[in-house]
């Protein structure tokens, strides 16, 4: 996983919580050896996240000399646990092999996932680089999946584009890229971005989220909660060491108001990332590497008291 941010960040005001309400966290039981990200909740609080695609004797599924990155899904139990794992149902028929997360529209008649061209029917008939992701959207359909699976129209060849996350109204889409021309160009390594959802499954341009959220370091991992706070990750000056969780809460005027660090326990001396709220706003989870956890990057299931 570290190779993963590391190669991510390469392409790529706000109230405090007040003194009575603080985090407890819980590394949940479904931790093992392998990296665990990419995190996102459904409508009926299913939780999605990324992680290894596993054979019979659960070794990795290597393709092309590379690890398998799937998305799997699970329930959400009493205690924060998530329980009854299967791998995202995608069309068997699709071409599609890597993909390092994916957020679902709370209508849940879309998909948004990040993948990218390797061995795909779909590579573009211009120059770009191999290394870049990509979002595509997919819809439902009973009794076969995920299907139909479109590169989403603002996605250029010569850029990358990850970790999608869907406002809860369905109208915009938020997510990480590296876009470099024009007024909207990427300050540091990877920006975090936005578009409007139009008719008939048309989108604006991006557009940059500003200096507010933005920094000349790599901010990627975006999630948008029901009550339209922004939460992310960044590897930016002065925070609490490694990639750091940072929220960011809209105005009246539909701006983000300046990006402030999450306390600890969210936040630790190691990377963490891929933090997400439950429509409630008092519990969630996020990704982290720290020297207590069982493996690569462990889920985490926290409550705020």
């Amino acid at each position: 996983m570290k190779e993963y941010l590391c190669f991510l960040g390469c392409f790529l005001s706000l109230f405090s919580f007040s003194q009575s309400e603080q985090f407890t966290i819980n590394n949940i039981d479904m931790n093992n050896d392998k990296p665990h990200f990419g995190l996102s909740v459904t409508a009926d609080n299913n939780i999605l996240f990324a992680s290894y695609l596993l054979n019979k004797n659960g070794k990795i599924k290597s393709y092309l000399g590379n690890g398998t990155l799937i998305i799997y899904i699970g329930m959400k139990s009493e205690n924060g646990n998530i329980e009854n794992i299967e791998p995202l149902l995608i069309d068997s028929k699709e071409d599609i092999f890597h993909i390092t997360s994916a957020c679902i529209s709370n209508d849940a008649k879309t998909l948004y996932v990040t993948t990218n061209y390797t061995n795909r029917k779909n590579r573009p008939k211009e120059d770009f680089k191999e290394t870049n992701f990509h979002i595509e959207a997919a819809e439902y359909i009973s009794g076969i999946g995920w299907t139909n699976f479109k590169v989403l129209p603002f996605c250029k060849p010569r850029y990358s584009y990850a970790h999608p996350s869907i406002s809860k109204d369905g109208k915009t889409l938020y997510f990480t890229a590296n876009i470099r021309s024009g007024k909207e160009t990427t300050k540091g390594t990877s920006d975090i971005f936005k578009v409007n959802i139009l008719r008939d499954n048309t989108y604006s341009e991006p557009k940059n989220l500003g200096s507010q959220v933005n920094s000349y370091s790599g901010e990627m991992f975006p999630f948008i909660s029901d009550d339209n706070t922004l939460y992310f990750t960044s590897n930016r000056p002065n925070g609490t060491g490694g990639y750091d969780i940072y929220k960011s809460i809209m105005n009246k005027k539909g701006l983000f108001d300046k990006a402030e660090l999450l306390p600890e326990p969210v936040n630790s001396k190691d990377d963490d990332l891929s933090f997400i709220m439950e429509s409630n706003g008092k519990s969630g989870y996020f990704s982290s590497k720290r020297a207590e956890g069982k493996g690569e990057d462990d889920i985490y299931y926290f409550t705020i008291n």
